[in-house]
């Protein structure tokens, strides 16, 4: 079971401190689940943690968590060497992908070396629910604003594009993040987008926007467009809290 329609749920959350365990899922990263529509069997969710190297305790501790979910969980590396013989195939397998946070730049370099790239729009196109956190929400998206560089952000613009938006993350949490995003988009350097603060999540259904959910009170979802005189003009969304 895939969901009917290809879907993106991109998040600035989904994570939360465990009580017996480093991490538990959180009400974005559940919704993630419920939309694959799975009945009868545990969830098949397969981990990405390009982004922080393949970090085998970082696998380690969202394997736990997803043990505690009653998910099915995998995990797919690229560091030494892709840890299954193939990639694309054991996509298609999935309910939901997963996608960690950290070097969104380097996420792409090593997705598009391996071509998983192309695999993972294969296996959006199938059904199977992609979604993440930070540099696992920019990734869908056209581009948006990163660390990946150093302390201070700078555009990445190369996105997959599965999704023809901008996007930023931790909106509310880190300051260089809205002026940024806002004058990205205010001069061209990226498209018009989205943004969520921290605790808030976009969902897509193809490449339309359809909802902007959240699992943080207070915390919002926004649209960023160009405005005039090279400004940007910030709407926030209507954002249902989960």
């Amino acid at each position: 079971m895939t969901a009917d329609a290809p879907t993106i749920l991109a998040t600035s959350g989904g994570l939360a401190p465990g009580r017996r365990t480093r991490y538990e899922f959180s009400a974005l990263s559940r919704l993630a689940v419920d939309l694959a529509g799975v009945t009868g069997r545990a969830p098949r969710v397969c981990f990405l943690a390009t982004a922080t190297g393949d970090n085998p305790v970082v696998l380690h501790w969202l394997t736990e968590a997803a043990m505690l979910a009653g998910w099915q969980a995998s995990h797919l590396t690229a560091f030494s060497m892709p840890n299954l013989p193939d990639p694309a195939a054991h996509l298609l397998e999935q309910d939901v992908v997963w996608v960690m946070g950290g070097s969104v730049a380097g996420l792409l370099a090593m997705w598009r070396l391996h071509g998983w790239d192309t695999a993972l729009r294969d296996a959006w196109q199938a059904g199977v629910v992609l979604t993440g956190i930070s540099a696992g929400s920019i990734c869908w998206h056209a581009g948006g604003t990163t660390d990946s560089f150093g302390p201070e952000l700078r555009p990445v613009t190369n996105g997959l594009g599965l999704l023809p938006y901008s996007n930023g993350v931790h909106y509310d949490a880190e300051a260089q993040r809205r002026p940024l995003l806002q004058s990205l988009v205010a001069d061209g350097t990226l498209p018009p987008g989205y943004a969520t603060d921290d605790g808030a999540g976009l969902l897509y259904r193809g490449t339309e926007l359809v909802e902007a959910v959240s699992e943080t009170d207070g915390a919002l979802a926004y649209r960023i467009d160009p405005g005039p005189d090279g400004t940007a003009v910030e709407e926030p969304l209507d954002t249902r809290r989960l």
